[in-house]
């Protein structure tokens, strides 16, 4: 699903590129190299910015709540919510389900 950039902060690219210089053009989780091969999956990378508290609504963005990920690393943090939505459907966001005790 592409990203609807309508969403983000204005400034978004700047906050962009910051979170990929803080992480040296690489992958905070795995390493693997911004447009680069990746040496796992041998794909090519492309950094994604991650909001760690999958808030990409909240616009007041702080540098400790982002981080530079690779698909893979990204895929692999977002995986629950991508379970859920699939699950639950596509406007799933994690308030829905209520506390069962």
């Amino acid at each position: 699903m592409p990203i609807n950039y309508n969403e983000y902060p204005p400034n978004w690219p700047e906050i962009r590129e910051r979170i990929l210089k803080r992480a040296n053009n690489k992958c905070e989780e795995c390493g693997a190299k911004n447009h680069h091969l990746h040496p796992i999956t041998d794909k090519w990378v492309v950094l994604t910015i991650a909001h760690l508290d999958h808030d990409h609504k909240n616009w007041d963005v702080s540098d400790d709540r982002l981080k530079a990920l690779c698909q893979r690393c990204h895929l692999r943090y977002d995986r629950w919510r991508h379970v859920a939505k699939r699950k639950y459907g596509h406007k799933f966001d994690g308030k829905q389900q209520g506390k069962l005790f």
